[in-house]
């Protein structure tokens, strides 16, 4: 088996304000709103420590996502490659996260793919951390993404694309979480 030293670095993505969740009528901010007994966050959280991968929570606040995942970038610069997962995908299997991470690259990204919807944690290698340190504002990764020729890589795991950002999508994460354990 591969090292943890040796493959990406998941950079957990908390810093956001949550405010369609709060909008939509949530009493609290999404990631610490209660799923089966535990924070949205600790179960994203579980998943990424389950997986035995190196791992960095950015939950300072900033701005935008672009400034939470350069801030994250400039805290992991050792690393030889990121994960970016926003911290709202508390379904996401720890096996998913590790295929992820070992799946072979022939590019600079790796974007999961879940039923032809594009999902998290999208890769970066190295060659992208100059790039990834200097984002700003709320489009996130998408300008690196861009920039770059991406491998398209398919997954089974529907945990990659079932983010929460209202009460209904908790609702309905809340009701697959109930489903797994059935």
């Amino acid at each position: 088996m591969t090292d943890a030293h040796d493959l990406p670095v998941v950079l957990v993505l908390a810093s956001g304000r949550g405010e369609r969740f709060q909008a939509s009528g949530g009493q609290t901010h999404k990631l610490q709103a209660d799923l089966a007994g535990r924070t949205v966050l600790q179960r994203t959280l579980d998943a990424v420590q389950a997986s035995g991968l190196r791992w960095h929570l950015e939950e300072a606040g900033h701005p935008g996502m672009g400034d939470s995942i350069a801030a994250a970038v400039r805290a992991t610069w050792d690393a030889p490659g990121w994960m970016v997962l926003p911290a709202d995908l508390p379904l996401i299997a720890p096996q998913t996260l590790l295929q992820i991470a070992c799946a072979p690259l022939a590019t600079e990204v790796l974007l999961p793919l879940y039923g032809g919807q594009r999902g998290h944690p999208v890769r970066f290698t190295r060659t992208c951390g100059e790039a990834l340190a200097n984002l700003q504002g709320n489009q996130g990764a998408a300008p690196v993404v861009s920039a770059h020729t991406a491998t398209k890589f398919i997954v089974t795991d529907p945990g990659c694309v079932e983010d929460i950002d209202t009460v209904d999508d908790l609702v309905r994460v809340r009701s697959l979480w109930n489903a797994r354990l059935a």
